[in-house]
């Protein structure tokens, strides 16, 4: 068992490093504050091949493997939240998925741009359209419907809380086609945002990630061609769930950078702040919060590596991506309330960054499969 990284991972980290403290920490707290979409940080990731990394250089991709994603993301986490869940959707739900199951004519017509991040030299990116008013954690409750037509489907309904809502040029939407099948009854669709009938929402006004563009998507009428259904009918809910247990290492590593971020903030604050004459990294309250957050930290960032090897090894990750998950998601933000509390008065105001941390953290306990249902996803698994 090998726990040292290659010479390309650690060349992969390194650039990553180098992109958040260059592209992305200029600007970070205003972008946060005023709700802006960072689209020249994500147009420079797709110039590092970042916004496709795990796609085959035949489709557009980096073909790189999916540790070197983990490494990526922690470190554009640790700065940025909000650039690395447009880079997370992206990679894991949208071009994994249309990779894997799509047909050829999709692979070349969709994945091709959407591995290289732009299109025609303008941002080309993807949404994952599965939630819903009524169907979060009960994604088989679908109430979009597909109906089909001679050659194509009319869609219709709402889809909520959509990263990249606004940003998307390409829409992966899970949909009812056949209500008394249930779930199997459900098709995913590619659907353009520029199709008639598409409507985006207003921008979500969030706790955290406010940088990232969040809709709600409304369908009216809207005709999609048949070719542009994945897979066969009746695969949809079966795709959602096993792109989502891809997406789930990256929001895992999302949440790893989180409580990176946030503990090397309160190691360096604890070396240059004094109390009682000495700086408070010599007093044994603040020396065993930093000995929690060192640990709990390398245990996530274990369990998002081992869930990442199996995923490499072609082997189940589905219990392994939920550990990841669900332990790097409330390690994020204990660790992000723990350097708030390093920080003392100075945690509680945005220049010190670890109070948008937290707030940052907060998200990835919910979206992707919440914690509870990452807990159900491991009982059932460990129960058979």
């Amino acid at each position: 068992m090998q726990f040292q990284l290659t010479e390309e991972h650690l060349m992969i980290q390194k650039a990553a490093r180098d992109f958040a403290q260059n592209e992305c920490l200029p600007g970070v707290i205003e972008r946060d504050e005023h709700q802006k979409f960072p689209r020249e940080q994500i147009l420079k990731l797709a110039e590092l091949g970042f916004m496709g990394m795990m796609v085959s250089p035949d489709y557009g991709g980096a073909g790189m493997d999916t540790i070197s994603y983990v490494l990526a993301m922690e470190e554009v986490s640790k700065i940025d939240a909000s650039v690395s869940v447009s880079m997370s959707v992206n990679n894991s739900l949208v071009c994994w998925g249309l990779e894997k199951f799509g047909s050829e004519e999709q692979k070349q017509k969709y994945l091709v741009p959407l591995a290289q991040g732009r299109k025609n030299g303008e941002l080309y990116i993807g949404a994952f359209l599965l939630s819903e008013p009524e169907a979060g954690s009960d994604a088989t409750s679908q109430r979009t419907v597909a109906e089909e037509k001679d050659d194509h489907y009319v869609l219709n309904g709402i889809k909520n809380w959509i990263t990249n809502g606004n940003s998307a040029s390409v829409y992966l939407v899970m949909a009812q086609s056949d209500i008394a099948k249930g779930s199997k009854g459900i098709n995913v669709f590619i659907v353009e945002k520029d199709s008639p009938g598409v409507t985006v929402g207003a921008k979500e006004n969030k706790l955290g990630i406010r940088g990232s563009d969040t809709h709600s998507i409304t369908f009216t009428d809207v005709k999609v061609p048949k070719e542009n259904r994945i897979g066969g009918d009746g695969f949809g809910f079966a795709f959602a769930m096993k792109t989502l247990a891809g997406g789930r290492i990256g929001i895992a590593s999302q949440a790893l950078g989180i409580a990176s971020g946030a503990y090397e903030l309160a190691l360096k604050y604890s070396k240059e702040r004094k109390a009682f004459g000495k700086e408070i990294m010599h007093h044994q309250a603040i020396q065993f919060k930093l000995a929690d957050m060192a640990t709990r930290i390398e245990c996530a960032r274990l369990l998002c590596l081992k869930a990442a090897w199996e995923k490499d090894q072609h082997l189940d990750y589905t219990l392994s991506s939920s550990m990841a998950k669900v332990f790097s998601s409330e390690t994020a933000m204990w660790v992000a309330t723990e350097a708030v509390q390093v920080h003392g008065g100075y945690g509680y105001v945005k220049e010190y960054h670890v109070e948008r941390l937290m707030r940052d953290a907060k998200i990835t306990q919910i979206y992707e499969g919440t914690s509870e249902v990452q807990r159900i996803v491991i009982s059932r698994s460990i129960l058979k």
